[in-house]
């Protein structure tokens, strides 16, 4: 793996890093993209010329219906989009449900939000994005991957007890291993794939977060006020110990 370094910091702005780059027919898809970081990534890649979809469950006008936790949904996604695809940033996502939800398919809900429906939709879209010649698939993880592997003997919690962050903190690691597989597996098709830890912002995602729990993570003052946690935020207390995603293997952070 091949450390990459740029001029960026935390603190540097989307314009910052699009000043004089033009994605002048560029067609790119953004899940999520109608609120949060989602639509600030919209309008930074608008801004540089590009030709944004933006996939959202409740689409407005302009926009295109994607509810990633139903896989017709996604099929009928991938279905409708002809020609080149020059990237994907799967960003959509929910964080923390305190109790276990799952779809129709019996999927817990955050793996089929956050991976699952994004796995099917990259792999659906495969052929337009080798179509495209150098195109990008671009995985919004999270710190939290830190916090929990992929059990591959539970998945959905079946059979464990649920927990909202190990859920949230497994759906992120899977996340981080769409991005290498593909990296891997697509690098002939002249595809890139990389995955993301955005840091915490404050947006709708931390909905399911009750006051106790982001006052634990740093998130927030005793008397309410929103706090930007330090760089490295930690989970809550109740949450999964850091540990290795395969004994042995060293952590790649995104």
């Amino acid at each position: 793996m091949t450390r990459i370094s740029t001029p960026f910091t935390a603190r540097t702005t989307a314009a910052e890093v699009l000043a004089g780059v033009d994605l002048t027919g560029r067609r790119i898809i953004v899940t999520g993209g109608a609120s949060g970081i989602g639509l600030e990534t919209v309008r930074a890649l608008r801004g540089a010329g590009a030709d944004v979809t933006v996939a959202t469950r409740n689409p407005a006008a302009g926009e295109r219906r994607l509810d990633l936790s139903d896989l017709g949904s996604v099929r009928a996604f991938a279905a409708s989009w002809t020609g080149p695809l020059h990237a994907i940033v799967a960003n959509a996502g929910i964080m923390a449900l305190p109790t276990r939800q799952v779809t129709a398919g019996g999927w817990e809900l955050q793996l089929a939000t956050n991976f699952l429906g994004h796995f099917a939709l990259v792999t659906a879209l495969h052929a337009n994005l080798r179509q495209a010649g150098d195109a990008r698939v671009v995985m919004v993880s999270s710190g939290a991957q830190l916090g929990a592997p992929f059990d591959f003997d539970d998945p959905h919690f079946e059979k464990r007890p649920y927990d909202p962050w190990t859920a949230y903190s497994q759906s992120k690691t899977a996340d981080v291993l769409l991005a290498v597989g593909a990296a891997r597996r697509w690098t002939d098709d002249g595809i890139i794939a990389n995955a993301l830890e955005p840091g915490y912002i404050h947006t709708n995602l931390q909905r399911h977060v009750d006051a106790a729990t982001m006052r634990s993570m740093g998130a927030m003052d005793e008397a309410g006020r929103l706090l930007t946690p330090p760089t490295t935020s930690r989970l809550p207390s109740r949450g999964p110990p850091r540990r290795r995603c395969w004994p042995g293997r060293r952590w790649w952070r995104a």
